[in-house]
């Protein structure tokens, strides 16, 4: 939970974010309902806020935006957001994604409000979206007071595409860790527990087939697989293919209230996270995160931001990206060795108390959101 002892900003803070938020941006929902400042919310592709248009009727601006196409289009959004901005007083702006950012930075300008961007990981990382903000990035970075990356290597990505080095602070996204704990991975059954979306980036099918080589090894391990998507299917009948079908759980979605209870009966958690065929990479994916509070080892990939959360052969393992077979052979060791697991489960909770808190990354975001609403400019640490 957040610390509770920080007095609330009367300055209005203006979030700004694509859409309403999912069921899987946790870390969004948590600055919305946690920075402590007065936080108004816009979202959606028409400039909303608490479901109603900034500018006419909804049906009349859609239809309008839907004729508008290059500057037009941009105008019309500056318009928008620069009355969302001014009728409410906005003191600073955070935008979730950098693609948010190229939206909203022209009213900031006109505006002169600061303009925070908290670059995820598809808006740095896909190639389309950089080829389609070739022109629009350089803006963005030269505007913005300061650049948040969830990762390391969202860092370097950004300054690699002429971002400044000291504008870009690293933060990642934070976990509840009173929420998630209490993990005894000594004490559970060989479950192996995947979350996340099937998408290629998570290379869902490769975890599967890394369970299947340790199910081989150890029979008695099982998978239980939370999530869905567009790869769903296919990795159902991968299962068949392998003959692991009866030993892995595909449970679909779940509430988020639920994954701890899951966590609390699994002996390790698994990702086998890719750069995906597109250019999407992962951010610092919060399934990792909430396992390493709860208590568990983390078997995954030298990828993206994943060496920043697990320290390899401390907190858990760590494979080059494709590497299911070396995958497979950290899973029979925790299958076969539940004190191991026990062992690397408590260094990962000390691990992400230490560094990954949601208290802790929220105070470092609201550092950087309160200096420059105080007309401050922080100089980024070296990564």
């Amino acid at each position: 939970m957040t610390d509770s002892s920080r007095v609330k900003d009367p300055r209005t803070l203006c979030i700004v974010v694509p859409y309403a938020p999912t069921a899987t941006e946790t870390f969004i929902k948590n600055h919305i309902q946690n920075l402590p400042a007065n936080v108004v919310t816009v979202d959606s592709w028409r400039p909303q806020i608490d479901g109603r248009t900034v500018l006419g009727t909804p049906s009349r601006v859609f239809h309008k935006l839907l004729r508008l196409a290059g500057s037009d289009l941009q105008r019309e959004l500056t318009a928008a957001y620069g009355k969302a901005f001014r009728s409410n007083n906005v003191a600073a702006v955070l935008a979730e994604y950098g693609t948010t950012g190229v939206v909203t930075v022209d009213a900031c300008r006109q505006l002169n409000i600061p303009l925070i961007v908290y670059f995820f990981g598809y808006d740095a990382t896909v190639r389309s979206v950089l080829e389609e903000n070739a022109e629009t990035y350089p803006h963005l970075f030269k505007e913005a007071k300061a650049i948040i990356a969830v990762s390391r290597s969202i860092k370097r990505k950004l300054i690699s595409i002429g971002a400044s080095a000291e504008k870009i602070h690293f933060i990642p996204c934070g976990v509840d860790t009173d929420q998630f704990t209490g993990a005894q991975p000594a004490q559970a059954d060989p479950v192996f527990l995947a979350v996340g979306r099937f998408v290629e980036k998570k290379a869902p099918h490769l975890t599967i087939k890394a369970f299947a080589l340790a199910h081989e090894a150890y029979p008695s391990a099982s998978l239980r697989m939370i999530g869905d998507g567009p790869l769903f299917e296919e990795c159902r009948k991968l299962a068949e293919t392998l003959g692991v079908q009866d030993a892995i759980h595909f449970l679909g979605t779940r509430p988020h209230a639920e994954l701890q209870q899951e966590m609390n009966g699994a002996r390790c958690f698994v990702q086998h996270s890719v750069e995906a065929p597109s250019g999407d990479c992962e951010g610092t994916p919060v399934g990792i995160l909430e396992a390493g509070a709860s208590g568990l080892p983390v078997i995954s990939t030298r990828h993206a931001g994943i060496p920043d959360i697990v320290v390899e052969g401390e907190t858990g393992y760590l494979v080059d990206e494709g590497d299911f077979e070396g995958m497979a052979q950290h899973m029979i060791a925790i299958a076969q060795d539940p004190e191991l697991a026990a062992t690397l489960g408590r260094a990962a909770r000390k691990q992400i108390a230490k560094h990954f808190s949601v208290d802790q990354c929220n105070a470092d975001l609201w550092r950087i959101i309160e200096a420059c609403m105080n007309g401050v400019s922080l100089v980024a640490d070296e990564i």
